[in-house]
């Protein structure tokens, strides 16, 4: 599956993104986009504080991070 944002203004067309392989930045507008509220970079970042995967370079893959959200939730923890 391949995501794409027209929100960079320095291309001419939109860019693809890798699931696998997000920015903080990049997770944010996914996210907000698909749940039609805010997410911010701050509160992915408090996520990864938390315990939530990443890759080595520091992005997030989406899938793992949904899982972890899943099983926090299941959890009970907020």
């Amino acid at each position: 599956m391949t995501v794409t944002t027209d929100t960079d203004l320095t291309q001419a067309e939109p860019r693809a993104l890798d699931p696998a392989a997000l920015s903080l930045t990049d997770t944010a507008r996914v996210l907000s986009a698909a749940q039609n509220g805010k997410v911010t970079v701050e509160m992915l970042q408090a996520d990864m504080d938390a315990g939530a995967p990443t890759n080595a370079d520091g992005t997030l893959n989406l899938v793992h991070y949904a899982a972890w959200l899943n099983m926090k939730g299941s959890d009970g923890d907020d």
